[in-house]
C-alpha cells in the first residue's frame, strides 16, 4: 500500500529557509515571522515582483525585502547587552592609527583556516553545520589592506555570501577604509585588516577571543578598530 504523504504546513515551511531543507540565508529572518506576517510578506513580495515586471524598476523589491528583515529581526533579543565598555577616542580621527574587524568570513587564498578541520570547506557545508560553529572558538585571519579582491575568499554558514563574493567590500570594505586613509580622514593604518566568521561560541568569543585580539590591536598602536557586523 502507497504511504500518503505528509504534507508541509505554511509554518515548517518558513521555518525551513533557517539553515533548513530550503536554506536561503537572504530569507531567514521568514522564521522569526507569524504565519500571518509571513503570509503577508509573501503576498506583497509577488505583488511587488509583478509590478516590477511592469515597469523594470526593482527599488520596490529591495524595500519590501528590507521591511521583511526589519521587521524579522526587531523583536531578537540573542545579544543585547545592558552596558559595555565605552572609551572616548583621545586624539582627533584625522591623527589616528586605525585597524578594520569584520566578522564577515573572508581569508586570504591559500590560508584558509580549516574551520572544524575541514580542509576547503565549501559555502554548502558551512551552512549546514553552522551549529557546530557556535560551538567553536572564532580564528582569525590576516589580510593586507593592500590585497587585491580576487586574492580574497570568503565563507560564512550565516549569511548570504553572494554578493561578497562579487564585491568583498560588501561585508569587508576594506578598501573603502584604504580610501578613508587616502582622504586623510584618518592618519595611518595597520598592515593588515582582520576577519573572522562571527557564526562562533559568543561566550568564548566574550571571555577569551576578543581580550587577546584587543591586546594584539595595542601592541600594534592601534588607537581605534572599525568594527562591522554580518
Amino acid at each position: 500500500m502507497q504511504k500518503e504523504n505528509n504534507p508541509e504546513s505554511f509554518e515548517a515551511f518558513i521555518k525551513s529557509f533557517f539553515y533548513g531543507k530550503r536554506s536561503d540565508l537572504s530569507f531567514k529572518f521568514l522564521s522569526d515571522l507569524t504565519p500571518e506576517d509571513a503570509s503577508t510578506f509573501i503576498q506583497n513580495l509577488f505583488k511587488d515582483v509583478v509590478d516590477s515586471l511592469d515597469d523594470g524598476d526593482l527599488f520596490r523589491v529591495k524595500q519590501r525585502m528590507l521591511q521583511g528583515q526589519i521587521q524579522g529581526y526587531r523583536e531578537q533579543k540573542n545579544f543585547e547587552y545592558d552596558d559595555g565598555p565605552f572609551h572616548p577616542l583621545e586624539k582627533p580621527l584625522s591623527s589616528i592609527k586605525l585597524s578594520l574587524l569584520t566578522s564577515s568570513g573572508h581569508f586570504l587564498k591559500g590560508c584558509d583556516p580549516e574551520p572544524l578541520g575541514v580542509e576547503n570547506m565549501t559555502q554548502e557545508e558551512a551552512e549546514r553545520r553552522v551549529f557546530d560553529f557556535l560551538k567553536e572558538e572564532p580564528q582569525l585571519s590576516e589580510i593586507p589592506f593592500d590585497s587585491k579582491p580576487e586574492d580574497l575568499m570568503v565563507r560564512h554558514g550565516g549569511y548570504d555570501i553572494r554578493a561578497a563574493l562579487k564585491d568583498p567590500n560588501v561585508s569587508f570594505p576594506y578598501q573603502r577604509i584604504v580610501h578613508l586613509k587616502d582622504q586623510g580622514v584618518v592618519e595611518k593604518l595597520t598592515s593588515n585588516a582582520y576577519s573572522f566568521v562571527g557564526a562562533c561560541s559568543q561566550m568564548r568569543l566574550l571571555k577569551k577571543t576578543l581580550p587577546d585580539w584587543v591586546d594584539k590591536f595595542v601592541n600594534q598602536g592601534v588607537e581605534a578598530v572599525a568594527l562591522v557586523p554580518v
